[in-house]
C-alpha cells in the first residue's frame, strides 16, 4: 500500500557558536514545518558547526539537555519526527547520535556513529557498535554520519535491518558516493549537511531535489516507501503486464543501462510486494541470491 512520506532536510553553515547555530536551526525548522513534513532532519551535531574541534566537543549534552528538550516540543506540537543530531553526554561518555524523535516528541531511538574520524576518535567520542533502523508509521528509517559514508559495514548493517529510508546527517556534502549507496542499497537517501548541500536521492541512485546555497538550504519532498527495485533479466516482459492491470496506480521506472527498474505501488489495497508475488517478478537481492548459489552448486560438482 502506498506509504507517503513529506521528509525534509535542513542544510547550512555553522556561525562558531552554538546558541548561533541553534537559533539558525530553529528559524530554518519552523520554514519547513510551513510543508507539514513527517520527518526533519538536521546537519551532524549542528549545535556545534563551525567551532574547533575542543569548542566542538565540549557542546556535548546529555539527552534530557536542552537541545533535544526544545526539538522535543516542536515534534509533539507539530506531530512531526526530528532527526537531531548531536554529541550525546551519558557518564563519562561521548558519542556522535541521532536521536530520532516521534511525533510525540519521545525519544524513538538513537543511532551513535560507528565510526568516528580519527580526530574526533583521538578527543574521546566512542564509537557506535551497530546500524539503527527504527520503525515509523510511514517506513523504516536508518541513519548514518559523515565518515561512516566510506564503509560498507555500516551500510550492509542497514540493509540488513531492512531500512527503507536512510537519513544521513554530515559535515561533508557526500556527493557520487550517497547515490552510490542509493543505488546499490535500494534506498530513499536523505541527506543534512553542515553547509546547504543537502539532497534526496531515490533507490535508482538519481538526486530528486536538492538545495540551494545561497536560495533555499531546506529540501522537501514527498516520497513514496512502498517501491522496490529488481533486475531487467527475466522480469521486463511482465512489465506491461503489470502496466495494463494497474495503470497511473504502479510506476515501473526503468533504468536500462543499469539493468533494473523501480517499481512502485500507488494503491491502498495492495503493495509493491504483493504485485511482484503475483506476476512472479524476481527481486533484486534474490536474483544475486539465486546466482551465487548456483554457481556454488556447479562448482561442488
Amino acid at each position: 500500500m502506498a506509504r507517503w512520506a513529506r521528509v525534509c532536510s535542513i542544510s547550512f553553515n555553522g556561525q562558531s557558536n552554538r546558541e548561533a547555530n541553534l537559533q539558525t536551526a530553529m528559524k530554518l525548522i519552523e520554514q519547513a514545518l510551513w510543508d507539514k513534513p513527517d520527518l526533519v532532519l538536521l546537519p551532524e551535531t549542528f549545535t556545534g558547526l563551525g567551532m574547533g574541534e575542543r569548542d566542538w566537543f565540549n557542546t556535548a549534552e546529555p539527552l534530557d539537555g536542552e537541545t533535544v528538550s526544545r526539538l522535543s516540543d516542536i515534534a509533539r506540537r507539530n506531530r512531526a519526527h526530528i532527526a537531531c543530531p548531536i554529541l550525546l553526554k551519558h557518564r563519562s561518555q561521548v558519542q556522535n547520535t541521532v536521536v530520532l524523535l516521534d511525533r510525540k516528541g519521545e525519544v524513538a531511538g538513537i543511532y551513535a556513529k560507528m565510526f568516528p574520524t580519527l580526530g574526533e576518535l583521538s578527543l574521546g567520542v566512542t564509537p557506535g557498535a551497530e546500524a539503527t533502523v527504527i520503525e515509523t508509521d510511514f517506513g523504516k528509517v536508518g541513519f548514518a554520519i559523515c565518515f561512516d559514508l566510506n564503509f560498507r559495514e555500516v551500510a550492509d548493517d542497514l540493509h540488513a535491518k531492512g531500512a527503507e529510508l536512510v537519513c544521513f546527517s554530515s559535515m561533508y556534502p557526500g556527493g557520487m558516493q550517497i547515490q552510490h549507496w542509493a543505488l546499490e542499497y535500494h534506498w530513499w537517501f536523505l541527506s543534512a549537511i553542515g553547509s546547504p548541500q543537502g539532497m534526496l536521492v531515490d533507490p535508482l541512485g538519481r538526486i530528486r531535489r536538492r538545495a540551494q546555497p545561497g536560495y533555499q538550504p531546506i529540501v522537501s519532498a514527498e516520497v513514496n516507501l512502498d517501491c522496490l527495485v529488481a533486475h531487467l533479466d527475466y522480469n521486463h516482459d511482465k512489465l506491461l503486464k503489470i502496466k495494463q492491470e494497474y495503470g497511473r496506480e504502479v510506476d515501473a521506472d526503468i533504468l536500462q543501462e543499469e539493468a533494473r527498474f523501480l517499481l512502485t505501488c500507488h494503491r491502498t489495497d495492495t503493495t509493491a510486494l504483493e504485485i511482484a508475488r503475483r506476476y512472479d517478478l524476481l527481486l533484486w537481492d534474490d536474483y544475486f541470491r539465486r546466482a551465487r548459489h548456483e554457481r556454488a552448486t556447479r562448482l561442488m560438482r
